[in-house]
């Protein structure tokens, strides 16, 4: 059998994500990914990525990269406000897509991509590469496995407290954890509510960073099959609360850095069938004692399913060059600009976003 060739790549955005992580995840991928060429506007940025990519093409302007017939796709990683506007003339001048998170400023925005996707029949695939998070796969495991019981809230966190005022502060640059941190979260929370959405609340603050973005966001959407997913992404708390907390009528979990730590029911011990009495006890108690046989353990996060969050580059390999299925669809990826775009709506986080259009 041939070998296949690697998929050349070209980078739009050479800073924090295509520099600091696309360049950085691709290292030892080289089999499969070859970085053939640049592009951003800041010259010292152009200058680093030269330095290390010798070999490569390095572009200012855009449009004269998508000329380039040697790259067969484009990583787009350049600021969020320019996220679609570089997705669409890149689809456009026929070239596969790697879109970096947040695919858009909002739910509208985000619909103009899957509109593209079909007129220009484009190749788009989603860089959501925390859905390959070790711990999110290990509790996915933990919560199929049964051991919970049919899990009724889940919570998610993602706390700290930093005086942040980078261009991430700035709403006009795409900033605030709605966009940051939020569309990996949301992404989390679709996937453990395994339901449509029936009912959500949200709230959103900026207490602790500067430029005029939330750094504080609350979501909790309640699924139709009454699975409740509590969301909470905050710059502005001091004292922070475990990554994960899974609540079901069998046991439970939190979970934080490494560690999973797990309270459920044995199994091997049968539950008598208690029923609720009217009468009050003399002894004014709350009921009879219960015999139950707790299981209390701390484990390694360790899944199954051997990912990593880079491990979203072999998946978009194995889909452009063998093939397969890639395990995150655009119409997921519109799902979670549907909840951001609904977290916003009417709070003065939005008014830039609504007057722009």
């Amino acid at each position: 059998m041939a070998k296949k060739k690697p998929i050349k790549i070209g980078i739009v955005g050479l800073g924090r994500a295509g520099w600091g992580m696309h360049c950085k995840e691709l290292t030892g991928r080289e089999n499969k990914f070859e970085i053939v060429a640049g592009c951003d506007l800041l010259k010292p940025f152009r200058d680093r990525f030269q330095e290390k990519y010798l070999d490569a093409k390095v572009y200012k302007n855009y449009e004269d990269m998508l000329a380039d017939p040697e790259i067969e796709m484009i990583s787009v990683a350049s600021r969020t406000p320019e996220h679609v506007e570089h997705a669409i003339m890149a689809m456009k001048a026929g070239k596969i897509v790697f879109q970096e998170k947040p695919i858009a400023v909002d739910y509208k925005e985000a619909q103009k991509l899957a509109k593209a996707k079909e007129k220009y029949d484009a190749e788009l695939y989603i860089r959501h590469n925390r859905r390959f998070e070790a711990m999110f796969q290990h509790i996915k495991e933990i919560i199929a496995s049964g051991k919970l019981g049919d899990v009724y809230e889940i919570k998610l966190r993602r706390n700290g407290y930093s005086r942040r005022d980078d261009w991430q502060t700035i709403i006009e640059c795409g900033g605030g954890q709605l966009l940051n941190w939020g569309p990996h979260i949301v992404d989390h929370s679709l996937r453990f509510l395994d339901s449509p959405v029936a009912e959500m609340w949200s709230d959103l603050n900026k207490i602790a960073a500067a430029g005029d973005a939330e750094d504080h966001v609350k979501i909790v959407l309640k699924g139709e099959n009454g699975r409740v997913v509590d969301m909470e992404i905050s710059g502005g708390s001091a004292i922070s609360e475990p990554e994960y907390i899974v609540s079901g009528p069998k046991g439970g979990l939190s979970a934080g850095g490494n560690e999973i730590k797990m309270k459920y029911l044995s199994p091997k011990k049968e539950l008598k069938k208690r029923t609720a009495k009217k009468k009050t006890l003399l002894d004014g108690g709350f009921g009879t004692p219960d015999d139950l046989k707790w299981i209390e353990k701390t484990i390694q996060v360790k899944p199954k399913l051997k990912v990593e969050t880079d491990s979203i580059w072999d998946y978009l390999y194995d889909s452009i060059r063998n093939g397969k299925e890639f395990p995150i669809t655009l119409d997921e990826a519109l799902e979670v600009m549907k909840v951001i775009s609904a977290t916003r709506k009417g709070t003065k986080f939005n008014t830039y976003w609504e007057k722009k259009k």
